[in-house]
């Protein structure tokens, strides 16, 4: 048994993607001297210093590596067996969170923590990956048709409505539509995307044409969400309002033209044009000091590692691995488009973090929970059988 246990180990090592990690590492780098540089001032102390947010950056960072080592020593079996446990566990934090919560511009989804504040929802992607893989690899069950799919779907969304309507968080909430991708890999009808993205277009020319009276839309969003969707439509000019970050944005990328201005010359991001440009709208610290090449080279590297957790989803030997790496895969390309796509001017802004590049302790901790628990069932993969 003991040459057994040593044996596993070491093949989980072995078996350890390592392109994968390096790609985690290269954008988490990038990402953490782009918010220095974002936050730069020409008093700005140390990349290091804890007084500006890269120094604390870097403390998520290296705190996320310790708890990756730790989820690769974890046997897989426990995501598995634990995976309805770990999703109530959730859910119940979920509830309990406005109560503990303080009110951050309007969302109630913020745990403070002494000096470090936590935002569950972040986590809550995770468990509920795990959960849904678990119910999908289940012996015998197949999608034959939509009744097949109720449990998955109230899994997803029950965190999701929690989100979105207890504490007021929107951007978060629709993360959670990315498992809708997750069930066209398992077999869902091609026809409910369809209709989704056919129901959204309707949604917006419906918007765009101003059909829906205004009382049924203060009812369903809060002013703010309303004011971001009419300025990404072009039915309200609000450049010094609701449509102050993305415009500020948009020059700045602009302004970075085909190489950039350099390092820490951004002369947009020197004088604090665009709001919350460390977080959200980090992007757009890219296109002004690295140019189109640097967006080009941040994008090939999403690209990569999108590509590279499908690869890996390929190759398992189980339905739950597999599963669950569709997820992680489904949420990366999910969070990536709605960030970029924010930043651009080309969707509503709602608060969307870039993976591993936004600063925020949240949610690098919660990407980081996601893809080392793949490499946790990747690593162990070899010891399974077709």
């Amino acid at each position: 048994m003991g040459t057994y246990s040593v044996n596993t180990r070491n093949s989980i090592w072995k078996g350890i993607d390592w392109w994968t990690i390096l790609l985690f590492l290269a954008i988490s780098l990038i990402g953490w001297v782009n918010i220095y540089g974002a936050c730069y001032t020409f008093e700005q102390t140390s990349i290091f210093s804890f007084s500006n947010p890269a120094g604390k950056q870097f403390v998520w960072i290296m705190t996320a590596l310790v708890l990756g080592f730790v989820l690769l020593l974890v046997d897989e079996k426990v995501y598995e067996v634990f995976g309805y446990w770990l999703y109530g566990i959730i859910i119940v934090v979920l509830l309990a969170t406005p109560f503990l919560a303080h009110d951050v511009k309007g969302s109630l989804s913020w745990i403070s923590l002494g000096p470090v504040s936590l935002q569950p929802a972040e986590f809550a992607k995770c468990f509920t990956a795990i959960a849904i893989a678990k119910y999908m690899s289940r012996y015998g069950y197949q999608v034959r048709s939509w009744r097949d799919l109720i449990v998955p779907f109230t899994l997803m969304a029950l965190p999701m409505l929690i989100v979105m309507i207890w504490q007021r968080e929107t951007g978060s909430a629709l993360v959670f539509a990315a498992f809708l991708l997750v069930f066209y890999t398992q077999g869902m009808s091609g026809k409910v995307l369809r209709y989704g993205v056919i129901a959204v277009a309707v949604v917006v020319l419906t918007l765009k044409l101003q059909l829906i009276p205004d009382q049924w839309m203060d009812k369903v969003l809060m002013p703010h969400q309303r004011a971001r969707i009419e300025v990404v439509l072009g039915i309200r000019e609000d450049p010094m309002g609701y449509g102050y970050n993305v415009a500020q944005s948009l020059i700045a990328i602009g302004s970075g033209r085909f190489a950039g201005k350099g390092y820490l010359q951004g002369t947009q991001t020197k004088l604090s044009f665009v709001p919350e440009q460390h977080t959200d709208f980090i992007f757009c610290t890219v296109g002004e000091e690295w140019g189109f090449l640097g967006c080009l080279i941040v994008i090939a590297l999403y690209v990569a590692l999108i590509l590279r957790i499908i690869v890996l989803a390929q190759r398992q030997r189980d339905s739950f691995s597999q599963i669950y790496a569709y997820s992680v895969a489904c949420i990366l390309l999910v969070h990536f488009t709605i960030n970029i796509g924010m930043v651009l001017g080309l969707l509503p802004v709602i608060g969307i973090p870039l993976p591993f590049f936004s600063y925020g302790g949240s949610s690098f901790w919660g990407f980081t929970l996601l893809l080392f628990i793949l490499l946790r069932l990747d690593g162990s993969r070899i010891n399974k059988l077709y």
